[in-house]
């Protein structure tokens, strides 16, 4: 089973175990709502414990492989594009998530990118609310 395929089962499962394994100590969380990464698998997995809260109807509906240039590094690795659909706060959304793989076959990289714009704010929001009540980011001054 490829890393793709281990990860989109841990996905399904909603299984953070399975993901810790998949992730590397240093893996970077490139986002739609936020311009530096996440960074580090302690943060990426308490990320990805808000996501798995957040997204509605979940599902891949597709997927390609092959190779591409990975942003932290600039060099070229193996590579997952997974296509899905989910619901967040009653806007539907439709996204890619982008794997870069490590020479051990581990994410490094994750980039996700969601559309339609309204979307990515109602994304953005919920999110947001996980991360501040995990205790991952501090709340915006004033609330």
């Amino acid at each position: 089973m490829t890393t793709s395929e281990r990860f989109r089962a841990a996905v399904d499962s909603r299984d953070l175990a399975a993901l810790d394994d998949l992730f590397t100590e240093d893996i970077r969380f490139y986002s739609p709502v936020k311009f530096t990464p996440f960074e580090g698998k302690p943060m990426v997995l308490g990320l990805f414990g808000v996501l798995l809260r957040t997204f509605e109807d979940f599902r891949y509906i597709g997927d390609f492989t092959g190779t591409s240039e990975a942003s932290a590094d600039g060099s070229e690795s193996p590579s997952a594009v997974l296509l899905f659909r989910a619901t967040v706060g009653g806007r539907h959304i439709h996204g890619i998530d982008l794997l870069h793989f490590d020479d051990g076959g581990r994410i490094k990289e994750f980039t996700v990118m969601v559309r339609p714009q309204s979307a990515v704010r109602a994304l953005g929001e919920a999110v947001l609310s996980g991360l501040i009540a995990d205790g991952l980011v501090p709340a915006p001054a004033g609330q």
